[in-house]
């Protein structure tokens, strides 16, 4: 038998009742792989997804749905030196990032 996380996408239920994502601009710290990023990433206008892991951001990327490759960025940084100017972002998302 497998592990699965969430497969009663409880975080998903509860992602959804916390914040609107529709047409927000998201910035994701700590993605990974994109685990957390493919459960919210169609409804905002933007995603910026950061990981200070190079081999998590480059599996995010590959298998970053094509119809988002448009909304869904990934990148190589990290939280405490953010590339971003303030107030770019609508919604900040931390998810087993410490």
């Amino acid at each position: 038998m497998s592990f699965q996380k969430d497969p009663q996408q409880n975080e998903t239920k509860h992602l959804h009742q916390l914040a609107n994502f529709s047409d927000r601009r998201i910035l994701e710290i700590g993605c990974g792989e994109g685990r957390l990023t493919w459960r919210y990433a169609t409804k905002p206008a933007m995603t910026i997804a950061i990981d200070p892991d190079q081999d998590a951001v480059r599996v995010a990327t590959i298998e970053r749905p094509s119809d988002l490759e448009d909304r869904v960025h990934f990148s190589n940084a990290i939280a405490e030196r953010l590339p971003f100017p303030k107030e770019t972002f609508d919604i900040a998302l931390l998810s087993w990032s410490f």
